[in-house]
């Protein structure tokens, strides 16, 4: 289920708008002030962001702008009652992605929301490349593993990890070669770091139980999908 963050002053407009947008199975936290939207930006980790150009608080130009600070990829819809080719140039500076101007049909606005988070994910696995494991999907570009609506943010160490066994799948990989690949060594310290790592790991991966890492004794590890 996509996530889309959507902030608008207008109580009637809104309401239609969020539950337009749930009838089509997209999670919507709405917020009315601009002052908290950067701040529900980083706690509701959205897809997409819809911003109403003229808000209490700030306005969705300067929103736009707080966002990319903290993702420079995620798409934006400015809605906006003006008409004012200014606007619309201030609009795709600030890192805007699409432009609609009220009054607007929800038919245009859901076609916008569908084709930006399409493009948006087509973009990610071009870029970045993606791993199906099990019911997880991992992103070691943006150094995360999703499931479902659980989004889990790794460190670069756990990411190389996760990336050795993603690109291994139903094999064995030696341990020594996670250490050098990793850590650039394997003296004794990082071999206890590393068991670490995997009881994390192995811990992120138990919401799926087709998803196992398997300790080979004296050798390293099983990573099994099943």
């Amino acid at each position: 289920m996509s996530k889309i963050l959507y902030v608008e002053d207008e109580p009637f407009l809104a309401k239609i708008v969020k539950e337009s947008l749930e009838t089509r199975g997209y999670e919507i936290c709405h917020t009315m002030d601009g002052t908290f939207a950067a701040r529900e930006f980083q706690n509701f980790k959205p897809d997409l962001c819809i911003l109403d150009v003229m808000l209490p608080g700030k306005d969705g130009f300067t929103i736009a702008q707080e966002i990319r600070r903290i993702d420079a990829d995620i798409p934006i819809i400015f809605l906006t009652a003006k008409d004012q080719q200014e606007d619309l140039l201030t609009g795709f500076k600030v890192g805007g992605n699409d432009y609609l101007k009220k009054p607007f049909s929800m038919e245009e606005l859901i076609v916008r929301v569908e084709n930006l988070i399409n493009l948006t994910v087509g973009k990610e696995k071009k870029m970045h490349g993606s791993y199906e494991l099990g019911s997880f999907m991992f992103f070691p570009g943006k150094l995360s593993l999703t499931c479902g609506e659980k989004v889990v943010k790794l460190s670069h160490k756990e990411n190389e990890i996760v990336k050795l066994f993603a690109q291994n799948i139903n094999g064995s990989i030696d341990r020594q070669l996670i250490l050098e690949t990793v850590w650039g060594n394997d003296s004794i310290f990082n071999s206890r770091t590393l068991d670490v790592y995997i009881r994390k790991l192995r811990k992120i991966f138990s919401d799926d139980a087709a998803v196992q890492i398997i300790t080979l004794k004296s050798i390293g590890y099983h990573f099994i999908v099943e």
